[in-house]
């Protein structure tokens, strides 16, 4: 029997203060019209972007349980979407997961969150940045930063990059498995404070740009906001440039909107004002085909 609604397996940590990973992913997918099954990986009092002496519960063997609790439900999903995992070991649940529950048409997202600006985040070992190299071959679609890109292919994190050689590193990070290919956070060297999106199609080949202007803030989540939003339009039936676009508008009028009040960044973007832009008509208007 087919879903009445999407169902996701959403695979990510879960902080109870601080708005990032399954309290970003749970609220923005329930209001694209998609179920939230959620497989805390980790539970924290905070995310740890910018919080000192947090709680953290590594849920590891829970996993275990909830999957096999599944298993014997014999529950289907829709889509399988993957955000942060803190151990090779978590790497190896969710690749065995994506094996035991895959069904035709499904969709399957991996955002490897492993770093940002150059360097790898404090939890980041070479072991598991060596398993996330293996378990983006399980994906159709993956949401690495320009940081993440670099890693998956062992390259360095230059701090620009020729169009010619982004498309380069796109096509062999397609070549690892993943149909659709989605660069964030990178840089624009002729426009000077401004960042762009790119994405790949293998399928017919084409790359896709959105540029972002700068805002001189940092808010911890908004890349588990944009991921989100892929997971859930694709979902709806968009097409990757439609997809694209509307996780830059959305992410970007978070950020717009939480930084014209004085609030701490460290708390993530005020989504709870801007989830209803989720259900406007879609109106794709900033995306170009890069030749």
């Amino acid at each position: 029997m087919k879903n009445p609604v999407p169902r996701t397996a959403a695979i990510h940590d879960l902080s109870g203060f601080g708005r990032a990973s399954l309290t970003v992913v749970i609220p923005i997918l329930s209001c694209m019209g998609v179920q939230v099954c959620p497989l805390p990986t980790a539970v924290l009092s905070t995310h740890t972007g910018g919080f000192e002496d947090f709680s953290f519960r590594d849920l590891t063997a829970t996993m275990e349980d909830i999957v096999a609790h599944w298993r014997q439900l014999d529950v289907d999903f829709d889509a399988i979407y993957s955000g942060f995992l803190g151990s090779p070991q978590q790497e190896a649940i969710v690749a065995g997961f994506i094996d035991t529950f895959s069904r035709p048409d499904q969709l399957v997202v991996v955002d490897p969150v492993m770093g940002d600006n150059g360097k790898p985040y404090k939890t980041m070992t070479p072991e598991i940045i060596r398993g996330m190299r293996s378990l983006i071959a399980k994906a159709d679609v993956i949401t690495p930063n320009f940081t993440e890109a670099a890693f998956l292919l062992d390259e360095p994190v230059p701090r620009t990059i020729s169009p010619e050689r982004i498309k380069s590193w796109m096509l062999r990070l397609s070549d690892k498995g993943p149909g659709k290919v989605i660069i964030t956070s990178l840089p624009v060297p002729e426009k000077q404070k401004t960042s762009a999106v790119i994405a790949c199609d293998r399928e017919d080949g084409r790359f896709w740009k959105i540029d972002c202007h700068y805002i001189p803030a940092y808010y911890p989540g908004t890349g588990d906001a944009f991921a989100s939003v892929i997971v859930g339009s694709l979902l709806q039936g968009d097409s990757l440039p439609i997809a694209l676009d509307r996780a830059v508008q959305f992410v970007s009028t978070a950020i717009r909107t939480t930084f014209g009040y004085s609030y701490p960044a460290r708390n993530g973007v005020i989504l709870e004002r801007v989830l209803p832009s989720l259900n406007a008509p879609v109106t794709a208007s900033s995306y170009e085909i890069v030749e």
